[in-house]
């Protein structure tokens, strides 16, 4: 009778354990944890083909854990594939770790490097998504996709590479666009870039820690010269050079401030730039110091600070147009030589105006010590207009005309506050001959879209300019009218 009776209190306990049920943690501070938060896939596909990457999930806690969905962020576009434990699929619901388990994700990715920039990106960047009580986790997903050249390599973000060549010329003539990663900074090396040659910056937030233990930061993705360093970019109208960041899905195109900029460090010379494309930066192109550069026909837009700056520098720009710059569409400073000639800076939308014009550098935040060098700047058959009631901003420290000497020629500028007593009533004396305009006045076909060609019926700058010697034709590489000229980089289109 004795065993009878344990055998009937065993299989009581078997049968309460059997309909006990299985109790999950429904706390939103449990939620998941994983092997890693970024799964690279680091390979560059050079012809078709596909990796796959595992993924661990963990459940450190002493109830189950339901995860109410796994998914990818770009469904059914996406891709990568995904098998969750064993099940096929890129949309999983209800999936149960047991406490203090865990549960395996392997993901994979298939790429046709030679497709467009549209399908087959140089970098695809996805997460895969997690909901689990009322909480959304994710983990990134990383995969080069694109053939291209990849200065120095894929691997280089957050760092900076020097490139010399004892004084000889490195040509980026390789049909594959060049992508470039960290700083690359050429040194007694001439870079030169032929026609048609795409160049895609990786850029971004990069962390590093100073001699002293201190923690900065700084902004990645930038093309620098430096030393005996020397940029020359050799584009056509039909076939120009362009920089741009490297992400390239459509809502990222007119996205400012994806990487750094073109930076020719102080003393570097004989920096050249025809029929070039710089877009999606912080800022466009910085001339430092005793640095000199001849820009022609090329396109500065969609920067987040100013599109070209000039830092005690050396500029001769011709048949530019700079738009859609946060900053200044021109910003000058701590004087210099500067030259434009034919060039349009529209500054609608913005902060900034669409020039700045200076002759010294601050030495504290008040400016209280500076220093000063001279300035001469001079705009011919410019437009320099914007949606700003004023689109200057003039700084001289000392008011000594000999060392803030600025002039504009057969200009239209648009100028209101500016040229009141306690500002710099003699502008106008400096803008001769010059039409100030307002928003008004019929210039461009559409600044709201972007279209800075001129108005075929009305616009104020048809006609307005000078012929200037050797200047024959316009950005698109249209004859100019050699006795009136239209004004801005681009002549009429009759």
């Amino acid at each position: 009778m004795k065993s009878q009776h344990h055998l009937s209190v065993l299989l009581l306990l078997i049968l309460l354990g059997a309909c006990q049920k299985e109790r999950f943690t429904t706390s939103p501070e449990e939620v998941l944890s994983f092997s890693t938060d970024t799964l690279r896939f680091d390979t560059v596909f050079t012809e078709l083909g596909s990796a796959t990457r595992i993924l661990k999930v963990y459940n450190p806690h002493s109830q189950s854990i339901r995860i109410s969905k796994i998914n990818l962020e770009k469904g059914s576009q996406s891709k990568f594939r995904l098998n969750v434990d064993g099940i096929p699929g890129n949309s999983h619901e209800n999936v149960v770790i047991a406490p203090n388990d865990s549960l395996y994700i392997f993901a994979e990715v298939t790429i046709n490097p030679d497709e467009p920039l549209s399908s087959s990106p140089f970098v695809l960047n996805e997460s895969i998504e997690f909901e689990t009580n009322g909480v959304a986790q994710s983990v990134t997903l990383e995969a080069w996709g694109q053939n291209a050249n990849y200065i120095p390599s894929r691997f280089y973000a957050d760092s900076i590479t020097l490139f010399g060549c004892n004084g000889g010329e490195v040509v980026w003539n390789d049909p594959k666009p060049y992508v470039i990663y960290g700083v690359v900074a050429f040194d007694d090396c001439t870079l030169r870039i032929p026609a048609g040659t795409r160049i895609y910056v990786h850029g971004g937030l990069t962390r590093f820690v100073n001699t002293t233990g201190e923690i900065g930061y700084y902004n990645d993705g930038i093309l620098a010269f430096t030393g005996n360093g020397r940029l020359i970019v050799e584009g056509t109208k039909e076939n120009p050079v362009v920089f741009e960041g490297d992400r390239i899905e459509p809502e990222f195109m007119e996205e400012p401030g994806q990487w750094t900029g073109i930076w020719l460090q102080a003393g570097t010379r004989n920096h050249q730039i025809e029929h070039c494309i710089i877009r999606n930066s912080i800022v466009g192109i910085r001339v430092d110091s005793a640095a000199n550069l001849s820009i022609k026909n090329s396109r500065i837009y969609n920067t987040a600070s100013s599109g070209l700056v000039g830092v005690h520098a050396e500029i001769n720009a011709e048949n530019c147009l700079f738009y859609d710059n946060t900053g200044f569409s021109i910003q000058l400073e701590y004087g210099g030589d500067y030259s434009f000639n034919y060039c349009t800076a529209a500054s609608y939308g913005v902060d900034g105006e669409a020039v700045k014009l200076g002759n010294t550098i601050c030495l504290d935040a008040a400016c209280e010590n500076y220093s000063l060098y001279r300035l001469n700047a001079l705009f011919k058959n410019c437009i320099l207009f914007g949606s700003r009631a004023d689109q200057f901003s003039l700084v001289d420290r000392e008011d000594n005309p000999a060392n803030f000497n600025y002039r504009f020629e057969n200009c239209i500028v648009r100028v209101k506050d500016l040229i009141k007593p306690n500002a710099w009533p003699d502008f106008l004396d400096h803008c001769q001959p010059c039409l100030n305009l307002d928003f008004r006045d019929t210039i461009f076909v559409n600044p709201n879209e972007d279209n800075y060609y001129l108005d075929t019926l009305h616009s104020k700058a048809n006609g307005y300019g000078v012929p200037l010697p050797g200047i024959l034709k316009d950005l698109d590489e249209q004859d100019r009218d050699p006795i009136r000229p239209d004004i801005g980089c681009y002549e009429l289109r009759i």
